[in-house]
C-alpha cells in the first residue's frame, strides 16, 4: 500500500482507546516500507504523545518514524507515521 491514511476518529474508536492502538498497529503493518500512513486520531482518550506513540514506538523500535502534523479544529491529532523498513 502507498502513502495513506486511516480514520481513528470515528464513534467505534471514541469508546474504545484499545481499537485505536490495535488498528494504528495494523495500518502501519499494511503500510509498505518507504511509505507513510497518516493516523487521524480522536481527542477523547487524550494526547497520544501519552500513550499511543510509546505504544508504538516499542512494537516496531526503529522500524518507524512517526512525526505529529497536527492538531484539528475539532480537537483530533494527526501522525505522520514512515515505515523505514
Amino acid at each position: 500500500m502507498r502513502n495513506w491514511s486511516i480514520n481513528l476518529e470515528t464513534d467505534e474508536y471514541l469508546e474504545s482507546r484499545d481499537l485505536i492502538l490495535t488498528d494504528a498497529e495494523k495500518a502501519i503493518r499494511d503500510t509498505e516500507p518507504g511509505c507513510y500512513v497518516n493516523l487521524a486520531i480522536a481527542e477523547v482518550h487524550g494526547n497520544p504523545d501519552t500513550y499511543l506513540v510509546p505504544f508504538l514506538e516499542e512494537r516496531f523500535r526503529n522500524q518507524i518514524q512517526i512525526r505529529f502534523v497536527d492538531q484539528c479544529g475539532c480537537g483530533g491529532y494527526v501522525y505522520k507515521v514512515s515505515r523505514l523498513h
